[in-house]
């Protein structure tokens, strides 16, 4: 990991090496949480489990499976991208038949008070690629 006030670098490795991986103290964040995550075929999250504050918003890049939410069955795959809010209780388990990797992102919901258009400041200075 290379890390200074600019930015923070790591590197999750090969994608069959991740069970789960969590960034937030790796990459110093201090606005949200994120964690790499792979599961094997035909298993799922150790427990159902709901947030006090944090929405979550999963990412999935690899596989296919299903996303309970409150007892409503969800049919996940890779470019599914799902919202949960922090009281819905949720569990994931991979298909039978092929692992299923995510990342997933917890911020506190109703935290987001500008985003692109607002924060972004255009510069003048570009790379010579």
């Amino acid at each position: 990991m290379e890390q200074n006030e600019k930015y923070s670098i790591t590197e999750l490795g090969p994608k069959e090496s991740i069970s789960r991986v969590m960034l937030k103290d790796t990459l110093s964040l201090t606005g949200a949480e994120i964690s790499a995550n792979r599961m094997s075929a035909g298993k799922s999250s150790l427990f159902a489990h709901a947030h006090k504050r944090n929405e979550e918003i999963y990412l999935f890049t690899e596989g296919k499976g299903l996303f309970w939410l409150d007892g409503e069955i969800l049919h996940v795959k890779e470019g599914s991208v799902v919202r949960v809010s922090p009281t819905t209780i949720r569990c994931i388990k991979a298909d039978d038949n092929t692992a299923l990797s995510y990342f997933c992102i917890q911020v506190d919901e109703g935290s987001l008070v500008q985003y692109t258009r607002d924060d972004g400041i255009r510069s003048d200075i570009k790379p010579d690629w």
